[in-house]
């Protein structure tokens, strides 16, 4: 087995790809550690194409809603920048928006989900000057971008297509945009979204119809939170996406989660339990399935 050090040198786009070797037999596994970006979430990249996109049209400060990474790499994007940043943030989770204060950002904390504090945002980007930097917002275009870097990056260093490429899923962008990047570079990829299981729509509605869940019905541990939704916003294109990849939704529980990132820790990775998601649902898939060639896990946040 082959494994990088946790300072093992990072790519032209910030992040290191780990070669696990065969953690799954017969299956070579490759960990692109999207966690090593400064703000820790592999949304740094969509943040900060946002925020340039902001400060180009003339506003002073974006506004947008978090479970907890989009948060830290926008509040630490628009710090780069001299933007002001307003986050939102549901009570009680991620750390309460410690990290995003201590980069410069407001934080407003609103009782309720995730969907609660996007519609917070929206309000409060109505404000002279603030722009809605959402997933889903006026520069989904500069989020979708920023997203398909890590397409670009796997294009650049791998060479040839992988086997799979294993996503989580929240909102479903990521997916979108590494679909629509990898087109563009002519791989043709299955994308397996992974998602927590039973509290996103994405992985329950999968292979049907989207549909909502009762928001009553999602369960937010601390474990989960940044998969959970009751409505992903993005996420009948994300479904769309996977479908046309030819690869599957799947989903997996917080025993799962935290199975996942105690493997990945003694390869040199340090994800929180949420953002091994996307390895826990491939050792999940290996279970009943004899997989074969190179899978690539995209991890999400530290």
């Amino acid at each position: 087995m082959h494994t990088l050090p946790s300072d093992a040198p990072v790519d032209a786009y910030g992040t290191p790809l780990i070669d696990a070797g065969e953690l799954i037999p017969g299956t070579r596994v490759l960990i692109k550690d999207e966690t090593r970006y400064a703000s820790g979430s592999h949304k740094e990249p969509a943040a900060r194409a946002v925020v340039r996109r902001a400060a180009a049209d003339g506003h002073h400060r974006v506004v947008i809603a978090t479970c907890g990474n989009y948060g830290r790499a926008m509040a630490m994007a628009c710090a780069s920048a001299g933007m002001a940043c307003t986050v939102v943030l549901p009570e009680g989770w991620s750390d309460g928006g410690a990290f995003m204060r201590a980069a410069g950002a407001d934080v407003h904390l609103v009782p309720g989900s995730y969907e609660d504090a996007v519609d917070a945002s929206r309000r409060l980007a109505l404000a002279d000057g603030s722009v809605d930097g959402n997933v889903d917002g006026p520069y989904v275009d500069a989020v979708l971008a920023g997203h398909g870097v890590v397409a670009q990056a796997l294009h650049q260093e791998l060479g040839e297509p992988p086997a799979a490429l294993w996503i989580p899923v929240g909102n479903g962008t990521t997916i979108i945009a590494v679909h629509r990047r990898l087109g563009d570079l002519g791989w043709s990829v299955p994308i397996h979204g992974v998602g927590s299981a039973a509290n996103n729509p994405v992985v329950t509605s999968w292979p049907g119809a989207y549909r909502t869940l009762p928001p009553e019905d999602v369960v937010t541990t601390d474990h989960n939170q940044p998969l959970v939704n009751w409505h992903a916003l993005q996420g009948p294109e994300a479904m769309a996406a996977v479908a046309d990849s030819g690869g599957a939704v799947h989903g997996v529980d917080d025993d799962e989660l935290r199975a996942a990132a105690a493997l990945l820790a003694e390869r040199g990775a340090h994800p929180t339990a949420a953002g091994s998601v996307a390895l826990a649902g491939l050792l999940r898939h290996a279970r009943t399935t004899e997989l074969a060639g190179t899978h690539v896990v995209l991890l999400s946040g530290r």
